[in-house]
């Protein structure tokens, strides 16, 4: 959007919160709260009693808040930790939403392996099984072998391709492929966040609640589970990540919600793949984020991100070409191009 539709759409938001509170436009103390990679910002809406709201601004011909809504009145209803509705305007794309405060999850952490960090995760963890076991995954867009295909395809287009200027297809790309959608598929399906990390998770009077939840998907049960411990802020041990997704499991076969003839090592497998595969997608969408909508700040993350996608690989040692691409190939070729700051103009 240009400056002029921003001014003119914030305009539109005042007036339409000043007439869902019955006052004037000039009593509403309104300010910017957030931004985040869509179309969509957050307002602070201070009321003339000192209480707040937030209000989500999200353009209908860029952002359909549809899903948000339906998922939000869904969860809500389930007894799940997500911010109460007070007012909906779908056509104008504004809608007035409980305060939740300015504290993400990782705010709280203080370096991967510190007790509070571990022990928010801990929370965090817990609050996947609820989601799971509270919110059916019936009435969701299938996490399928379309939706997974088109995800991974993001790496080698825009990481490779676009960003890196290399169209080849790494050695084994076509079989890991295959092998990651077949695994993602071959999990038991559940109700899927999608981006289950901890700038998504508020805490709010010390308890965590849910944001962002409007690409919710029916998928595979490990999915959110890596979103958590392979986000964006922490690196974590073979051994502390192993052992939660053991522990994940145990309680997952506990709630019904995984087989009881899952076994470890399957679980951690398919675990792991759930790892490379978010992982590509990731580092697909962050270059995207960068070249095509101008986003800064995203290319420094990819080394992280990297990371994860090799640890993910190493469990798999049936793709070792892939893996032995990553680290003589793609890690060096990344770095130097990151310390260059180069890369190829989007087209």
């Amino acid at each position: 959007m240009t400056q002029a539709d921003t001014t003119t759409r914030f305009e539109a938001l005042r007036q339409w919160a000043a007439a869902q509170h019955e006052l004037s436009p000039a009593a509403l103390d309104l300010c910017l709260a957030a931004g985040d990679a869509s179309f969509r910002r957050y307002f602070r809406l201070l009321l003339p009693d000192g209480s707040t709201r937030m209000l989500m601004d999200a353009p209908p011909a860029q952002e359909d808040s549809r899903p948000f809504v339906d998922i939000a009145r869904r969860w809500r209803a389930g007894g799940l930790p997500v911010p109460a509705l007070h007012a909906v305007d779908l056509d104008a794309g504004f809608l007035e939403l409980d305060d939740l405060g300015d504290t993400p999850l990782q705010l709280r952490f203080a370096g991967d392996e510190h007790t509070d960090t571990l022990a928010w995760h801990e929370r965090a963890l817990a609050l996947i099984h609820e989601l799971q076991n509270r919110a059916g995954p019936d009435m969701l867009p299938a996490y399928d072998e379309a939706l997974l295909g088109r995800e991974l395809d993001l790496f080698p287009e825009w990481c490779l391709g676009r960003w890196l200027g290399d169209s080849a297809l790494p050695p084994g790309w076509t079989e890991l492929r295959e092998a990651l959608i077949d695994s993602a598929l071959a999990q038991p399906v559940v109700t899927v966040h999608r981006d289950f990390d901890a700038m998504n998770l508020m805490v709010c009077d010390e308890r965590l609640y849910l944001i962002d939840f409007q690409d919710a998907v029916a998928g595979p049960i490990s999915y959110d589970l890596i979103s958590l411990l392979r986000g964006r802020y922490c690196r974590f041990s073979p051994a502390r990540f192993a052992g939660w997704v053991e522990d994940f499991r145990q309680r997952a076969v506990h709630d019904g919600r995984l087989p009881g003839t899952t076994d470890s090592d399957s679980f951690r497998r398919q675990a792991q793949a759930m790892a490379a595969q978010r992982a590509l997608k990731v580092l697909g969408i962050f270059c995207r984020l960068t070249l095509r909508d101008g986003r800064s700040g995203y290319l420094e993350r990819l080394p992280h991100f990297l990371g994860h996608l090799e640890a993910s690989i190493v469990d798999l040692p049936e793709h070792a070409a892939f893996q032995r691409w990553l680290v003589e190939r793609l890690r060096p070729t990344l770095t130097q191009r990151l310390a260059a700051g180069t890369g190829p103009e989007a087209t």
